[in-house]
């Protein structure tokens, strides 16, 4: 499969898994046309074109040959330097490696990555919570991690695959869409009653059983196993921590647990206060979980010689 056929596939089953309504995706791709062809010719020039087709800002080619056939790629959740250097000196000992995916964003991709963050508001309206709360305190939280990631360096590891000649791709909210929505089904056909029963459910799955062989399972954080549930939100895509203000407002609409890859110490307290069960289901497993089910996506299409480094597990789901 073509490179650019691929990442092509990636957009296509992130849009798929969204919780965002099609027509919603397609009235954004169509006012970034908008925002395009109202911009004078110099300005066109560094307009971000992917954005055309592309909802996720935070998924990308990052440098290579977009009509590359590839046929082997080793898949990393997070690549730097370090892991390009790696991948070269594999390359030196003969292994065939046509493509680097990184599943956190890197380059331009993690430049504006925070631009994803909006289809929490959708994940908020979902739990009942309005439309102009959920806008509002969204907007003033991607203003904050906005401030954040402006002062980084964001072409170091881009600056290294293009010297090395090395095809680079990263693939980010496609794939946390996808453990979004197949957690989602997953406990909408289980219903658990209890913090207990969820962990329990967590375990059926293999990147959580790997997780915790690791010492790094899922857990309980704010409650106990008895402690009763009933209506679960899950913190799985999205970019990053959505507002600290949102529990007490999903607290209010009936919220009684979260289901989070990972929380900072503020969102944890914030959850505490607001009387929300709170259950780390591990942060690299839930990741691996997303790039497993897109990886079993793209290998429907096309089958791939697949390596595994930087704490990336390929487990294949049972069909």
């Amino acid at each position: 499969m073509k490179l650019k056929t691929l990442y092509r596939e990636i957009v296509k089953k992130g849009i798929q898994e969204d919780v965002r309504k099609p027509q919603e995706i397609e009235a954004l791709l169509k006012n970034n046309r908008k925002k395009l062809e109202a911009l004078d010719k110099a300005k066109k020039d560094y307009f971000d074109k992917d954005s055309l087709f592309n909802p996720f800002a935070d998924s990308r080619i990052l440098c290579g040959d977009i009509d590359k056939n590839v046929k082997s790629m080793i898949v990393g959740i997070d690549v730097d330097g370090a892991e390009l250097l790696l991948v070269d000196r594999l390359k030196q000992k003969g292994k065939k490696i046509d493509l680097v995916i990184s599943h956190h964003p890197q380059g331009f991709a993690y430049a504006q990555f925070y631009d994803v963050m909006d289809l929490q508001v959708d994940v908020f309206v979902k739990e009942g919570v309005s439309l102009s709360v959920s806008e509002n305190l969204l907007n003033s939280r991607k203003q904050q991690v906005a401030r954040r990631v402006s002062a980084a360096n964001h072409s170091r590891a881009v600056d290294a695959a293009r010297l090395l000649e090395i095809n680079f791709l990263c693939m980010h909210t496609p794939c946390d869409n996808c453990a979004y929505q197949y957690l989602e089904r997953m406990f909408k056909k289980t219903k658990p009653s209890t913090l207990g029963q969820v962990v329990d459910s967590l375990f059926t799955i293999g990147e959580y059983i790997d997780a915790a062989k690791n010492n790094n399972p899922p857990k309980i954080v704010v409650g106990s196993r008895s402690s009763r549930c009933n209506n679960i939100h899950l913190e799985f895509t999205g970019g990053t921590e959505g507002p600290q203000e949102i529990y007490k407002e999903l607290a209010a609409k009936g919220v009684d647990t979260i289901i989070a890859m990972h929380q900072s110490e503020e969102h944890f307290k914030k959850c505490k206060e607001s009387n929300i069960n709170v259950i780390f289901a591990s942060h690299i497993a839930s990741d691996n979980l997303g790039v497993n089910i897109m990886l079993d996506y793209l290998e429907q299409k096309e089958k791939f010689n697949i390596y595994e480094f930087s704490g990336f597990r390929r487990i294949k789901r049972k069909k």
